[in-house]
């Protein structure tokens, strides 16, 4: 999908609030049209794998659907695969051609486990989900919950490799669901903004609101997640039985005087400054839309936060 900046530049300034509305509207019924299809195929698998790179806006996503089918009578459990990390040792966990650990790679999750528990769920068993503590990088013994699914409930796995060959082969009959921004801008035909830079600038302000991180530690940690999302992940989307873009046409202009200023403060010479120089100017091609007018309940709060 395409979206036009005169068009976004136009509504930015002649009726920001119906802008955002409109825009949250057509989100609402790609949510809608994700729980129908979910629904189709829960006679086959109660089981959805919900995957996307870094600042797709996963775990919104999973809830707006959760909340979704709750309207229709269905209760959802939320697991995210995180829990399923391995512990990171020297001897065990992969690394990256520079000899870091590389934590992007499906090796680091336990994909034995994974496979039994969805196994387990379609029997109707019981299984116990793992606990991961990220602060001391290893599972610890209690788990973090029990599930065992009754005729009216479903679970989703939400992960960057959920629907990796090691789980889908083993597993066809889940419903396999694949989330990014899909959506670059234009200008008369010509791209001035890419979708991965839609997902960098949430990340960029995501990581500054909520993880206290500076621009500069985004920045250089954007390599490796940009490695592992074409070694990992993108190469997996078309095994997707729905595809669901998550690009806001309003969401540039409301990141934009927060963005540009955390882009400012990053010193030239990191890895992947080239990108970043590309970045900054296209940021100045947006207007402004004041973060106040923003829904409390908009996908792009979980990555600005709520209003105070």
């Amino acid at each position: 999908m395409t979206l036009d900046l005169r068009e976004i530049n136009f509504r930015t300034v002649s009726d920001p609030k119906g802008f955002l509305e409109e825009s949250d509207h057509a989100y609402a019924e790609k949510i809608r049209l994700a729980a129908e299809r979910i629904l189709a195929n829960r006679s086959n698998s109660p089981i959805v794998l919900l995957s996307g790179p870094s600042g797709s806006g996963k775990t919104t996503t999973a809830r707006k659907i959760a909340e979704e089918l709750s309207r229709r009578g269905i209760n959802t459990h939320y697991v995210s695969m995180d829990d399923y990390f391995k512990d990171i040792t020297p001897e065990l966990t992969p690394r990256t051609p520079e000899g870091n650990y590389d934590l992007e790679s499906p090796l680091c999750l336990d994909m034995e486990l994974l496979n039994r528990h969805f196994t387990q769920l379609n029997r109707g068993e019981r299984i116990y989900v793992p606990k991961y503590e990220f602060s001391r990088k290893m599972r610890v013994q209690e788990p973090s919950k029990s599930i065992k699914l009754s005729s009216d409930e479903i679970v989703i796995f939400e992960g960057i490799h959920a629907l990796n060959d090691a789980i889908t082969v083993q597993h066809p009959e889940a419903f396999k669901l694949y989330i990014s921004t899909r959506s670059h801008i234009n200008f008369d035909e010509v791209r001035v903004f890419k979708s991965t830079w839609v997902r960098l600038v949430r990340r960029m302000v995501r990581d500054h609101n909520f993880r206290g991180t500076d621009p500069h530690s985004t920045m250089a940690m954007w390599a490796n997640v940009r490695r592992g999302e074409k070694l990992y992940i993108s190469p997996f989307s078309a095994r997707a039985d729905f595809q669901l873009d998550t690009t806001f046409p309003y969401e540039l202009p409301v990141f934009n005087r927060t963005a540009t200023e955390l882009f400012q403060t990053i010193p030239e010479g990191i890895e992947r400054y080239e990108e970043l120089r590309k970045v900054l100017p296209a940021l100045q091609l947006f207007g402004y839309i004041d973060s106040s007018l923003v829904a409390p309940d908009a996908m792009i709060r979980e990555f600005i936060g709520q209003a105070e």
